[in-house]
């Protein structure tokens, strides 16, 4: 127990260290054996130092990296002739390694607007390239072809990859979205039941936690203060989401609503933290903080030497779980033990375990397997999938119905005639709101809450050229390809223009969805539109999200009149890094129009958050008063 209390304690710097102190001692004992049997017998050379073996183990060591590089490029030049293919273009810095590339990509991923400085790559080299940070292969594409191939067409050569997993593996342990092979069958398998027809239209556990959140809304707005949007979305789908795995709420929506910085400052008021929220908090953080782990590729581990960054957020994380996890065994194992005294023939039946109808799916889990890490990372998965994806997009559509309020305007319409003022929403209605269903998909299209992903290649292959005068492209073995929806979302030949050529792509225009642009654009290739992913790993959520985003956009307009950014400078403090940059406002496209500043962990969210004003004629009474 002690040795595995160390083992776990081990930060991932030290780990990487010592396994190339391992290939370091291994190597200087190779050294000397070489000296001692070749150079002493034969040249009579006399016995090296201690300080000589180490100087020659670090010679023996750089050239033996420079040579495993050069192989391998001269390995996949050969290749791909042999193939009748040419090698990616790649990036070429001004650094030693692209070091400024690097840092240049990385900064865009942590304070940079989605797809800066990438744009300028691709307008020069292509939608394919490869970046050769520190002489590894990472490439990146934004072509709905090779997406294609990624996740459909080509899906059993592309996989996460063991690099992503590593990096991953403190947050997202060996659950579905860090998965690969018979391990992501298993967890396939595992929650497919639970997104079925019959199990995606829970209203009724919508509108509960819906008409908690509208309330707390409200409440705040009476009060005269703004309210953070993400914020309540993220408890709202926080609380729905527990309460849909564990047939338990969180209880988030309980607690206090954060304040303005402004109010906060003249009002000294303060915010208690409960057990749900500080969860809450660390499972954000956690997701952050291993999101920047791949800006470095392999190395990153050297900046986790003496802490693994993610250990005191996880462990906050773990202790909310666990708890409600060995909960659920031991009741699973009661009912077992029960069932079998009552029935000896039931345990026989074992392999044969159905979903009940109230079943929830931690419940289906633990019926299933008694590993409690399993059960664990599976629950904690899928709750990054419940949560920060649709809290992602609603923030992101309210952002838009208070910049747009011709679009809210048309879309409270839409909701008082086919729902009304008041009458809880069925999956029927949601189904004949055309407008509000291109509302939800153009904020997709601008927003993907997952922007980029990442597949490895498992064996080299060839893939045709964009431009066909040009021989097919060599995708090396073992190479990491980023693909992002988010640029591909974007792009002016996929998307085009409207009729009158006067809308552009970037322009927020849910009408492109009722249009003749859906046939002439997205029918012929619907690998332009990819915010659920597509192929064997498809969102299996993607019916029970767009379900819910309704569900809460209808409560909303069925509650308020309209919506409008709060624009008082002090929402946040004065040097808070969550700031959106001022010179954006210079920029075209949505980088300038957006008022709000896109930042990503594992997804894409509103950094500093969404603060709105609302009104219906309550709260316009009360401001009048």
């Amino acid at each position: 127990m002690k040795d595995l209390n160390r083992l776990k304690a081990l930060t991932p710097g030290v780990v990487y260290l010592a396994q190339k102190a391992f290939l370091f001692f291994l190597t200087a004992i190779g050294v000397r054996v070489v000296q001692q049997l070749v150079l002493g017998r034969f040249l009579a050379v006399g016995s090296f130092s201690l300080a000589q073996t180490l100087y020659w183990t670090i010679i023996f060591r750089v050239f033996y990296v420079i040579f495993q590089v050069k192989f391998r490029e001269l390995w996949n030049k050969w290749d791909a002739a042999s193939k009748g293919a040419r090698m990616l273009p790649v990036v070429k810095g001004r650094r030693i390694g692209n070091l400024d590339i690097m840092k240049k990509v990385g900064d865009m991923l942590e304070k940079g607007y989605p797809g800066d400085f990438l744009d300028e790559i691709e307008a020069d080299l292509g939608r394919i390239f490869n970046t050769r940070g520190l002489w590894e292969d990472l490439i990146f594409t934004s072509s709905p072809d090779y997406i294609k191939r990624i996740l459909a067409t080509e899906f059993d050569n592309f996989v996460k990859g063991e690099r992503f997993q590593e990096i991953m593996y403190s947050v997202l342990g060996v659950g579905v979205f860090n998965a690969d092979g018979e391990m992501w069958k298993f967890h396939r398998r595992l929650t497919r039941p639970f997104f079925t027809r019959e199990k995606i239209t829970h209203f009724e556990l919508f509108d509960r936690y819906a008409e908690l959140a509208i309330q707390k809304m409200k409440n705040r707005l009476l009060a005269g203060h703004s309210v953070d949007f993400q914020d309540l979305m993220g408890r709202f789908t926080f609380d729905a989401s527990t309460d849909f795995l564990f047939g338990s709420c969180a209880d988030t929506l309980q607690d206090d609503l954060p304040y303005a910085y402004s109010h906060l400052v003249n009002q000294s008021t303060t915010t208690t933290q409960t057990r749900s929220s500080r969860f809450l908090e660390a499972f954000v953080d956690a997701q952050f903080l291993v999101a920047n782990r791949g800006n470095l590729s392999s190395y990153w581990p050297l900046l986790e030497i003496f802490k693994d960054k993610t250990a005191q957020p996880m462990q906050v994380v773990r202790d909310f779980l666990d708890p409600i996890v060995a909960k659920a065994l031991s009741r699973n194992r009661e009912q077992s033990l029960e069932n079998t005294v009552k029935d000896p023939q039931k345990s026989k039946e074992a392999n044969d375990i159905q979903v009940g109808d109230n079943d929830t799916l931690l419940d289906y889990l633990v019926k299933v397997t008694n590993d409690p890490i399993v059960i664990r990372d599976e629950i904690l998965n899928m709750m990054i999938a419940g949560r920060d994806t649709t809290a992602g997009t609603l923030t992101f559509i309210m952002h838009f119905l208070c910049l747009y309020p011709d679009v809210c305007s048309r879309l409270r319409e839409e909701v008082l005639h086919k729902v009304g003022a008041s009458r809880r929403p069925a999956v029927e209605d949601v189904r004949e709101m055309k407008y509000l269903r291109a509302v939800i998909n153009e904020t997709l299209r601008l927003y993907p809450v997952v922007p980029y992903d990442v597949r490895a290649s498992i064996k080299a292959t060839v893939w045709p050229s964009d431009d066909p005068t040009q021989p097919p492209l060599y995708i090396p073995s073992n190479a990491p390809i980023i693909y992002s929806v988010f640029m591909m979302h974007r792009r002016k030949d996929l998307w085009g223009p409207d009729g009158n050529d006067s809308v552009e792509t970037e322009e927020f225009d849910p009408e492109r969805w009722l249009d003749e642009r859906v046939r002439k654009y997205l029918t012929p290739n619907p690998f332009i539109f990819l915010p659920f992913n597509a192929g064997p790993r498809i969102c299996l959520g993607q019916q029970f999200a767009y379900n819910e985003m309704s569900f809460m956009i209808i409560r909303l307009l069925q509650s308020f009149n309209s919506f409008a950014l709060d624009t008082d400078p002090n929402v946040l403090p004065p040097n808070s890094p969550d700031r959106r940059p001022k010179e954006w406002e210079q920029c075209p496209g949505r980088k300038g129009i957006d008022r709000f500043y896109p930042k990503k962990t594992l997804t894409l969210y509103a950094a500093g958050g969404l603060w709105i004003k609302g009104s219906d004629s309550e709260i316009l009474n009360a401001q009048d008063t």
